[in-house]
C-alpha cells in the first residue's frame, strides 16, 4: 500500500488574478512548483544528464529532456506529442502505471541509455524507440504492440521487454526479434513481476540480465491458484465485471519459479528454490563477473530473508546471508557487488537499525560500513576505486534527508561526512562512475531545485534552479505562504514522535481556530518531513484552519523498536498516538477542541476511520478516502507482513477492522472511494455503508466511476478537495478574512 501520500505535490499548479490560494489556481497549469523534473539520469559517459519534465500548458503530459555538461544547455530530445498524439494504452500497461502511481500521467514515463551513451530506449503507449541522442529527430521504432518493461542489455547488444506473458529480445545487430518464452498465456506468465511484487515489493520487474549479456533470469508464475476477485468496475457510461486474481490475506498466491534463459539460443535453466513453494522470490541479480545469479528468498511469514548464491554452471547453491526478525524483514535494494569481485555490500537491520555491511562472497561479515544510533534510508553510490561509499540518511534530523559518505574499509563507520548541506530533504541520483551526482532539494519554504555536485558536494551548475522570483508561477503566492513549525510528542511507551503545524493566515494566539489533521500513519511511510509539501495543505491554512500532522509508531524511516510496535494488531497504537496529539492540540490556547477534523487516504482512510470510531469525543469531522475497512480483504504481502497469518491471529485480525469499533463512530463522516480501484477493493466502502446504514448512521458519501485508488484524474482530483473543502467548511466552520 504506497497511495501517493501527496497526489497535490505533484500538482501544485496555474492561474489566478489574487494572492490567494484558490482550488481552481492549484489544479491548473503551470504548476505552482515550478518546472519540475523527474527520473533523472546521468548519461554512462558522463556527458550529460537527462530528465522527464511535464509541459507549461499541460504539467502531467511528460518530455524527455536533457542536459549537456560540456555546453550547459538544455534542449527537449524527444517530444512525446510527436511520437504518439494520442496514446491508447494496453490493459497490462494501464496495471503497470496504476503500481507505479503514474497513472495520472502521460507521454514518456520512463527510458533508459544504452551502455555506451549513445542510445536511449524510450517507450510510449506500447511502442518502443531508440533514439540517437546526436539524431534525437530520427527516433527508430524497434518493437510495436502492448510492449512492457523494456530494457536494453548491459553490453548494448539487445533490446528485451515482455509483451504478451512472454520474454522477448531483439538483437541490435540482425533487428530480429525472438521470443524466449512462448507458453505465457492465462494464467501462466514469463518475465513480468506479480500483483503483490509490484504492489508491495516494489518489484515492477520480472527478470534480470547478466553484466555480460550471457543470460536473462527471469520470472514464471501461475496463479491459477490465487483466488478469483469478481468485483465491478464502475465506469460512467457502463460496468465492466472484472475477474482479478487477487490473493487476500491468508489466500493462496502464485506459485514462483525462478529460470535463466540464453538470448542467443534460447536454451533454459531451471533455478531450484526449494522444497517449500510457499515463498516469496523478492529479489534477484548477478555477480560482477556474471558467474553466479544471487537470489533472495522470503518465507511466507516474512520473518527470514535468504540471500541464495546460484551457479549456472553446476547447478549449486549456498546461502550467503539469512536475515530474521521476530516480527518481520524489511525488503531492501542495497545490494551491490564490488567489481573486484572481493565481496558485496548490504543492509542489515540487525542492530535494530538499517546499516550497510561488506561481506566477502562467501557470506562472511568483513566489518560495518556504518554504525551508530541511527539509520541508512539506502545504498546510493560505490566508489570502489576511491574507496567511498555513499548513502542517504536522517542521521542529523529525523525530518531530514542527506547524503553521507563513509571509508569503504569501514574505518568511519561510526562518524559518516555529510556532503549534503542545506537542511532540509535531498534526493540524489549519482553518475555511474561516481564524478558527479545530481541533487534534488527542497524544505517548505522552496520547491525542488535540482543542481548538478561533485561528490564532495560543491556545486558544478544548476539544472533547475526553481528560484520563486518574478517569473515564477508560484510568486505571487509567495508573500502569503505560511511558515511549517515542527515539534515532537511522546508517545505512551516514550517514543519521539515528530509533528508538523501550520497556524493560520494572519494568525492570532487569542483566537481559537479549528484544526485540519491530515493523516496516513501506514508502516513505512513517513507523512511529517521538512521538505515542499502539499499545497493543499497551504490551502486550509489560509482558510483558517491549523494544519497538523503527525507520525504515529509504525512511521517510517525510524528504528525497529518504533516500527514493530504495530505488529499484530493494525490501528491500535497508530491510533493512541494520533489522540496524544488531538490531546495536545486540544492544551493550545490557540486551538478550538471542538472543532477538530481528520483527513486521510488509503491506510489514512482506515486511520480516520479508526480515529473517529474511537474519538468521536474529541473529533467533530472526518474524511476517509479509499480505506481498507477489514485487513481480511487487503493483500497477502502486505497485511501478513504485519498482521502475521490470519489463522495464527484471530483476535488480531477482528480488532483491527473498523467494524470492532465503529458503534462509537458519533461524527460527521465524508467517505470516498474510486470506483474500480483494484488495490483497496470498493467492498471495503461497501462494507462500511452497509455497518453505518445498519447502525442508523447519516454520513455523506462520494464516489467516482472509473477512478482507481489514488482518483488520479486531474478532474475528479479537483471535485475530490473541492469536497473536502465543503465538507469541513461546513462542518468546522472556520474563520476566514
Amino acid at each position: 500500500m504506497r497511495f501517493i501520500l501527496s497526489f497535490l505535490a505533484l500538482l501544485a499548479a496555474g492561474s489566478a488574478s489574487a494572492d490567494r490560494l484558490t482550488l481552481d489556481r492549484i489544479y491548473d497549469d503551470p504548476a505552482l512548483a515550478g518546472p519540475g523534473v523527474r527520473s533523472l539520469k546521468v548519461s554512462p559517459d558522463g556527458a550529460r544528464v537527462t530528465f522527464l519534465r511535464g509541459r507549461a500548458d499541460n504539467q502531467f503530459q511528460l518530455d524527455l529532456w536533457e542536459f549537456n555538461m560540456k555546453d550547459k544547455s538544455t534542449r527537449r530530445l524527444v517530444d512525446s506529442k510527436i511520437l504518439v498524439p494520442e496514446e491508447n494504452l494496453s490493459d497490462a500497461e494501464k496495471a503497470m502505471r496504476e503500481r507505479t502511481r503514474t497513472a495520472s500521467l502521460k507521454g514518456i514515463i520512463n527510458y533508459s541509455w544504452s551502455p555506451d551513451g549513445k542510445q536511449m530506449l524510450v517507450p510510449i503507449a506500447g511502442n518502443l524507440y531508440l533514439v540517437d541522442v546526436n539524431k534525437p529527430d530520427a527516433a527508430r521504432l524497434v518493437a510495436s504492440g502492448n510492449v512492457t518493461d523494456p530494457k536494453i542489455s548491459p553490453k548494448g547488444k539487445y533490446v528485451s521487454f515482455v509483451r504478451d506473458q512472454n520474454l522477448y529480445v531483439i538483437d541490435l545487430a540482425t533487428g530480429k526479434e525472438r521470443a524466449l518464452t512462448t507458453d505465457g498465456k492465462g494464467t501462466l506468465h514469463n518475465g513480468e513481476a506479480e500483483f503483490v511484487a509490484q504492489e508491495e515489493m516494489h518489484q515492477y520487474t520480472g527478470y534480470y540480465w547478466a553484466p555480460d549479456d550471457s543470460a536473462i533470469a527471469y520470472r514464471r508464475y501461475d496463479e491459477a491458484q490465487v483466488p478469483v476477485a469478481r468485483r465491478f468496475e464502475i465506469y460512467a457510461d457502463r460496468t465492466d465485471v472484472i475477474e482479478q486474481r487477487y490473493p487476500a490475506a491468508g489466500d493462496k498466491n502464485v506459485v514462483i519459479e525462478l529460470r535463466i534463459v540464453n538470448p542467443a539460443t534460447g536454451d533454459i535453466k531451471n533455478v531450484d528454490l526449494g522444497e517449500n513453494k510457499d515463498i516469496y522470490l523478492v529479489r534477484a541479480d548477478w555477480t560482477a563477473d556474471s558467474k553466479k545469479l544471487l537470489f533472495q528468498r522470503q518465507t511466507r511469514d516474512q520473518k527470514k530473508i535468504e540471500l541464495i548464491a546460484f551457479d549456472p554452471a553446476t547447478a549449486a547453491q549456498k546461502v550467503l546471508v539469512t536475515e530474521t526478525a521476530k516480527t518481520w524483514v524489511e525488503i531492501n535494494d542495497d545490494l551491490r557487488f564490488l567489481a573486484s569481485g572481493k565481496g558485496f555490500i548490504w543492509s542489515s537491520e540487525r542492530t535494530g537499525r538499517t546499516h550497510l555491511y561488506l561481506f566477502d562472497m562467501d557470506g562472511n561479515v568483513k566489518h560495518a560500513l556504518t554504525k551508530g544510533e541511527w539509520g541508512i534510508d539506502n545504498l546510493l553510490a560505490v566508489d570502489e576505486k576511491g574507496g567511498k561509499v555513499y548513502f542517504s540518511s536522517n542521521k542529523d534530523a529525523v525530518i531530514d534527508k542527506q547524503t553521507y559518505v563513509v571509508a569503504l574499509d569501514g574505518s568511519t563507520a561510526d562518524k559518516p561526512k555529510r556532503v549534503t548541506q542545506a537542511d532540509g530533504w535531498h534526493d540524489t541520483t549519482f553518475a555511474r562512475n561516481g564524478e558527479v551526482f545530481v541533487d534534488t532539494w527542497s524544505d517548505p519554504a522552496n520547491p525542488p531545485q535540482v543542481s548538478i555536485r561533485k561528490p564532495d558536494g560543491t556545486m558544478v551548475t544548476w539544472l533547475e534552479h526553481n528560484e520563486v522570483n518574478a517569473a515564477h508561477p508560484y510568486f505571487k503566492y509567495k508573500a502569503d505562504h505560511l511558515p511549517v513549525e515542527y515539534g515532537t510528542l511522546k508517545a505512551k511507551d516514550g517514543q519521539t514522535l515528530y509533528w508538523s503545524m501550520i497556524k493560520p493566515y494572519h494568525f492570532n494566539a487569542s483566537k481559537k481556530y479549528p484544526v485540519y489533521l491530515s493523516t496516513y500513519g501506514g508502516p513505512t511511510a513517513q507523512h511529517v518531513a521538512r521538505k515542499w509539501g502539499d499545497i493543499f495543505d497551504q490551502y486550509m491554512a489560509q482558510q483558517g484552519y491549523v494544519v497538523f500532522r503527525l507520525d504515529n509508531r509504525g512511521s517510517g524511516r525510524r528504528e525497529r523498536v518504533f516500527s514493530d510496535a504495530i505488529y499484530r494488531n493494525l490501528g491500535k497504537v497508530e491510533v493512541e498516538d494520533q489522540l496524544t496529539g488531538i490531546d495536545w492540540l486540544g492544551q493550545q490556547g490557540f486551538v478550538d477542541a471542538k472543532r477538530i477534523g481528520v483527513y486521510g487516504w488509503s491506510y489514512g482512510g482506515f486511520m480516520a476511520l479508526r480515529l473517529l470510531s474511537q474519538g468521536s469525543d474529541r473529533i467533530a469531522a472526518g474524511v476517509s478516502g479509499a480505506p481498507v475497512t477489514d485487513w481480511g480483504l487487503y493483500d497477502t504481502h502486505y497485511t501478513e507482513r504485519f498482521m502475521d497469518l490470519p489463522k495464527d491471529n484471530v483476535d488480531g485480525y477482528k480488532d483491527s477492522t473498523v467494524f470492532a469499533h465503529v458503534d462509537g463512530l458519533k461524527s460527521k463522516l465524508l467517505l470516498i472511494h474510486g470506483m474500480a480501484d483494484d488495490n483497496v477493493l470498493f467492498t471495503n466502502s461497501t462494507k462500511m455503508i452497509d455497518a453505518l446504514v445498519n447502525r442508523g448512521v447519516q454520513f455523506e458519501l462520494m464516489t467516482y466511476p472509473g477512478a482507481k485508488h489514488g482518483v488520479a484524474n486531474r478532474v475528479q482530483r479537483k471535485h475530490v478537495q473541492t469536497y473536502i473543502d465543503a465538507f469541513f467548511r461546513k462542518n468546522l466552520k472556520p474563520e476566514t478574512e
